[in-house]
């Protein structure tokens, strides 16, 4: 069994208030969640206006398909217009 972990560091710059920038961020947990089936969390500056750190985790057999599917979650947090990506780490268990 292989756990992946995937940190992403956030940035809303349209929020101009906590509730708009939970919203933007609890849209995307909810479409990750959907699309790749990994467990989402908002793990860090949750009491910050426009930045927030998302951790995610993923549970396979095959660790190539853990990587891939972190590659796939990377660029589809990149191209979302809400949020600019910072940052991202990745570690395997």
């Amino acid at each position: 069994m292989n756990v992946g972990v995937l940190t992403l560091e956030l940035v809303v710059y349209e929020a101009l208030s906590l509730k708009d920038k939970r919203r933007v961020v609890k849209s995307i947990k909810e479409r990750l969640r959907n699309r790749f089936n990994v467990s989402a969390a908002e793990i860090g500056h949750l009491e910050s206006r426009q930045r927030s750190t998302l951790g995610l985790a993923m549970v396979s057999n095959d660790a190539r398909f853990i990587h891939s599917s972190f590659d796939r979650i990377v660029e589809f947090v990149r191209r979302n217009g809400a949020v600019s990506l910072v940052d991202f780490e990745r570690e395997l268990l």
